[in-house]
């Protein structure tokens, strides 16, 4: 089988690691930078290009993309779609899980539990907006942000109000929602492959640090999820439409409370922390979904 991977950088760990599994299960593997494809198209023949080399052959794609570059990343996973390969992540699904509004949207039309979040443009409505969240302490959150950027926790009512006009100032999007007191500054990753969890690690803030992501300076350790964690990451990942994915939540007194639904996420910390080859198991998916695409057409030709 020839496999894909869209990623801008072949040297990062989770890259490296699915390149290395592929390699192992005898398939042949290249790593392209999406942002160097692009995509000649006319009536019924859509095309893709590397370097002046046109992209053919391929059963399946392992998009690995960043949000910086979401639009055009999505982009060209779609045109392989148009080209009738594969994707482990549905074009659709990557920009509906980069818009952190429009995902909250979809976690409460699914009767998933989240925290309490409002949205507005006006400064007028500044005050009601912090009383509808729970006052202060409160999260507020980029529409843009990712890895624990552009996410500000306001402990005084005062605090929050100013970071709230600033941003309108700015006239930046941002989320207000409430805090979850309980969590301690921790969060559960739990990875979902093919409707299934496959591995799930606590993250733990640094001390005086509200947000636990690894990448600002977190760590992680194993865990066993509770029937309706699991339950709530599954649901989570199917909600957004993707069968590979990262699902935050908070633990709270009234059950797993669902941060994020993270359509590229990284293999180094929940491989390292559960010791599960999350990789093979995101290998596997693409055998076992491109390899019944290719029996069908197959079939039809015969």
């Amino acid at each position: 089988m020839k496999i894909a991977i869209l990623s801008r950088n072949p040297n990062l760990y989770s890259t490296k690691r699915l390149v290395q599994e592929a390699k192992a299960r005898g398939h042949e593997v290249r790593v392209f930078d999406h942002t160097k494809c692009y995509i000649v198209t006319e009536s019924r023949e859509p095309a893709l290009y590397y370097d002046n080399e046109k992209i053919e052959g391929y059963n399946a794609v392992i998009p690995r993309i960043g949000a910086s570059v979401t639009f055009y990343g999505a982009a060209i996973v779609r045109q392989f779609e148009m080209m009738k390969v594969f994707s482990t992540v549905k074009s659709v699904a990557l920009t509906r899980s980069r818009d952190k509004l429009r995902s909250i949207q979809i976690m409460s039309r699914e009767h998933l539990g989240i925290p309490k979040t409002a949205f507005a443009r006006s400064p007028k409505d500044i005050p009601h907006l912090i009383r509808t969240v729970g006052g202060a302490p409160l999260i507020i959150k980029l529409l843009e942000g990712t890895q624990g950027l552009g996410v500000v926790l306001a402990e005084t009512q005062k605090a929050a109000k100013s970071v709230i006009e600033a941003f309108m100032g700015m006239d930046t999007n941002i989320l207000v929602q409430e805090f979850i007191k309980e969590a301690g500054g921790a969060d559960i990753r739990a990875f979902v492959v093919d409707g299934k969890v496959v591995g799930a690690m606590k993250r733990q803030g640094k001390e005086g640090e509200f947000r636990s992501n690894l990448h600002r300076g977190g760590s992680s350790t194993m865990i066993k999820l509770k029937r309706s964690e699991s339950a709530a990451a599954v649901k989570a990942a199917n909600a957004m439409g993707l069968s590979i994915a990262g699902v935050d939540m908070l633990q709270s007194s009234r059950g797993p409370l669902i941060l994020e639904v993270n359509s590229s996420p990284g293999l180094e910390g929940i491989e390292k922390s559960t010791r599960v080859n999350i990789a093979a198991k995101i290998i596997s998916y693409c055998e076992n979904s491109a390899g019944k695409k290719a029996k069908l057409k197959d079939k039809v030709g015969v």
